[in-house]
C-alpha cells in the first residue's frame, strides 16, 4: 500500500499503459484521477477501479488544450486539496513516414499532444506541489526520446522534448522536494501497439521489430507499470531528472 492516502493523477488512463497504471496505483491504496480525451474509456477505467474497491473519478481533458489542463488541475485541488503524484502519460503515436512525406498537420498534432501536453501539465502541477511542500511527477517518454526512430520524426522529436522538460524541471525544483522523472518504454503490448494487427498490415513486421530487442520480445504492460510504481514511491526518493529505459536492452 505504497500509495495509501495519496492523490494520483494519470493522464491518458483510458487504455494501455495508463489504464494499467491507474488500476495498479489504486491497488496500492491511491485515490486516482483518471483523465483521458476518450470519456467512454476513462469511465470504464473508473468503473473497474471502483468495482475492485478502489477510489477513482474521471475528468475529461485534451492535454493539448491548455485551458482544459488548467481546469483539470483546478478540479483536483477543489476535490482533493492536493496532488501527490502526477503521471503525464497521454500521448499519440502519430503518422509513420519519412520526414519528406510527413504532413505539417501530423507534425503539429503529434507535438501538441506529446510535447505541449506534457509542458502544460507540468507547468500547472508544479504550483500545486510547491504549495503543499512536495510531490512526484513522472512523464511518459519513449526509447524514441533518447535515440532515433526511422520513419517517426514527429514522434521521436516530441518524446525527446519530454525528456528535456523532465531533466530541466527536475533541476529547477529538486530543492523544493519535487521529483521529476521520465519512463522510456520500448514497444509494449497494448491496444495502441498490437503485434497481430500490425502483421495484418505488413506481414512479419512484428518479428522484425522484436528481433532488434536484445531480450527478443516485446514488453508486457505490467513491466512498465511496475517501474512506474517504484519510481513514484519513496523507495526512489533520491532519483530525479532521469529518463529510465524499460526496453529489454535495446538502448544499451
Amino acid at each position: 500500500m505504497r500509495y495509501k492516502d495519496k492523490i494520483v493523477l494519470i493522464t491518458g488512463s483510458g487504455s494501455g499503459i495508463g489504464k494499467a497504471a491507474a488500476i495498479a496505483f489504486s491497488n496500492e491504496g491511491g485515490t486516482i484521477i483518471v483523465s483521458d480525451i476518450n470519456e467512454k474509456n476513462g469511465l470504464e477505467t473508473v468503473s473497474e477501479i471502483k468495482n475492485s474497491g478502489g477510489k477513482a473519478s474521471f475528468f475529461k481533458a485534451d492535454v493539448s488544450n491548455h485551458n482544459m489542463v488548467k481546469k483539470l488541475m483546478g478540479y483536483i485541488v477543489e476535490k482533493h486539496g492536493r496532488l501527490d503524484v502526477a503521471i503525464n502519460n497521454a500521448g499519440v503515436g502519430g503518422d509513420f513516414a519519412k520526414i519528406t512525406d510527413l504532413t505539417i498537420e501530423s507534425w503539429d498534432k503529434t507535438m501538441s499532444v506529446n510535447s505541449s501536453g506534457v509542458f502544460y501539465c507540468v507547468k500547472n502541477q508544479i504550483p500545486i506541489m510547491l504549495k503543499q511542500g512536495g510531490g512526484v511527477i513522472l512523464n511518459t517518454s519513449s526509447i524514441a526520446g533518447i535515440r532515433g526512430l526511422p520513419n517517426a520524426t514527429a514522434y521521436s522529436a516530441s518524446k525527446h522534448a519530454v525528456v528535456g522538460i523532465t531533466k530541466t524541471v527536475a533541476m529547477e525544483y529538486a530543492k523544493h522536494n519535487i521529483r521529476v522523472n521520465a519512463i522510456c518504454p520500448v514497444f509494449t503490448v497494448t491496444p495502441m501497439f498490437d503485434p497481430d494487427a500490425m502483421d495484418k498490415l505488413k506481414t512479419g513486421i512484428s518479428e522484425k521489430l522484436k528481433a532488434n530487442i536484445p531480450m527478443k520480445r516485446f514488453a508486457d504492460v505490467m513491466e512498465q507499470v511496475n517501474s512506474m510504481l517504484w519510481l513514484c514511491s519513496n523507495e526512489a526518493s533520491f532519483i530525479t531528472g532521469q529518463a529510465i529505459s524499460v526496453d529489454g536492452g535495446i538502448t544499451a
